[in-house]
């Protein structure tokens, strides 16, 4: 149902470099490169994550509320990039651990722009 979202940034080159590092090992890349923007993926027909520097020229800013959500394929594969992401630069929103019992499974980064992601696994 979804086909992308997009989060603004201040750095195209470091923001593509951080997303890229840290969403390989899921096999996405930078898909299209247009300057302003550019979308991150497995390729064109599934869901990506487009970053780019806001149209309208004025300073990225993230939203209160505001997250964008990857779903690895185990508790262990979010305890990972977590991490990862801890390595490239994000900081901790909430550590990895089971928030609801038997049903959800999560971790909380903000990029180096502010925006909030989660990892997640249902089980």
């Amino acid at each position: 149902m979804i086909g992308y979202v997009t989060i603004g940034v201040s750095d195209m080159e470091k923001a593509k470099q951080f997303y890229s590092d840290l969403l390989a090992d899921l096999d996405a890349k930078v898909l299209l490169d247009m300057e302003r923007i550019a979308f991150i993926g497995k390729n064109m027909g599934s869901p990506m994550l487009a970053v780019c520097k806001p149209y309208n020229g004025e300073p990225n800013h993230p939203g209160n509320g505001n997250m964008v959500a990857i779903q690895p394929d185990s508790k262990e594969a979010v305890d990972a990039h977590y991490q990862k992401a801890i390595e490239l630069g994000a900081t901790c929103d909430g550590e990895p651990g089971q928030r609801i019992p038997n049903q959800f499974y999560g971790a909380y980064v903000k990029d180096p722009d502010g925006n909030k992601l989660a990892f997640f696994h249902f089980g």
